[in-house]
């Protein structure tokens, strides 16, 4: 099972193109730190934007980097089923340890639809999936029942839980039972979702505070409530300015503040405003991450 701080890792730019140095530093920082996981090329690594060639690039480098020091996630969804087959496909060659796979987005299927969906992918390719539910990007949301019959399904491993509902985990728990992975994709919701039997996150704050988010669910897996709840609150600010203006611009404001990449985005992402610039800032100095 994934579990901890899994970080939805960035994708750096430079000049316009991936910066493969700066991915590969990041990659050497959060294993340093304590990260548990990673999941390139999810929508925090702009993968809406990514060439096919890129996308797939990100993926094997990230892999190699890892080199097994811990598990890597491979993001491979699209609301094209043909096409998120052929991504998960590549990521199983490349030897990830699965593959995220978000509900398709704008086509807006039924429940009947999502079940199908999964189902054609997991039949194709012989990978553990995560649903990535996310309805708030999808405009379509997998409900306890349909996650249900996909867990039936032998390599439906869990799910990144971006719904923000706090009795999701409980009604998934019930349906799907206690070995059903379910991650938090809302970093604000981390504790409050480990406290209802999730198994970690998805993080995007990760990206900037590694250490950090990998302490607080240390603590909270070996029994320290309270430390994790004083490291859960001093991120609070943090992963309230992550998601100021749309993801992933504030966390990569931030990473350039850091000195960890270019603060660059591909259109139609654009950079932070000065107010979220501002906010952001504020952020990293109440978490201590800068003076």
């Amino acid at each position: 099972m994934f579990r901890g701080s899994i970080v939805a890792l960035v994708t750096p730019f430079r000049n316009g193109a991936f910066d493969e140095d700066a991915f590969e530093d990041l990659i050497e920082w959060h294993l340093a730190e304590g990260t548990d996981g990673f999941v390139p090329v999810g929508t925090t690594g702009e993968s809406p934007t990514l060439s096919h060639a890129e996308h797939e690039r990100v993926i094997e480098l990230c892999i190699a980097r890892v080199a097994g020091r811990a598990p890597v996630i491979a993001g491979t969804g699209s609301n094209s089923t043909d096409e998120a087959i052929s991504l998960t496909r590549h990521a199983k060659e490349c030897g990830a340890d699965a593959a995220l796979v978000v509900t398709p987005y704008y086509n807006k299927p039924t429940q009947e639809g999502l079940f199908r969906h999964f189902q054609a992918i997991h039949d194709a390719v012989d990978i553990p999936l995560i649903i990535y539910n996310i309805p708030g990007r999808s405009v379509v949301d997998m409900t306890a029942d349909t996650m249900a019959r996909l867990a039936e399904l032998p390599r439906i491993a869990g799910v990144k839980d971006a719904t923000g509902d706090m009795m999701r985990p409980l009604w998934t728990a019930e349906r799907c039972g206690p070995d059903f992975c379910q991650l938090t994709g809302e970093d604000a919701t981390n504790l409050a979702f480990l406290a209802h039997g999730g198994h970690g996150a998805i993080s995007v704050t990760a990206n900037v505070a590694p250490g950090l988010c990998a302490r607080m669910q240390d603590a909270w897996a070996a029994g320290r409530p309270g430390e994790a709840l004083e490291i859960h609150r001093r991120l609070a600010p943090l992963h309230r300015a992550m998601f100021c203006e749309t993801s992933p611009a504030p966390v990569k404001y931030a990473l350039s503040r850091l000195g960890r990449c270019e603060n660059s985005l591909r259109l139609p992402m654009v950079e932070l405003t000065p107010a979220g610039r501002a906010q952001v800032d504020a952020a990293l100095v109440a978490a201590g991450l800068i003076d």
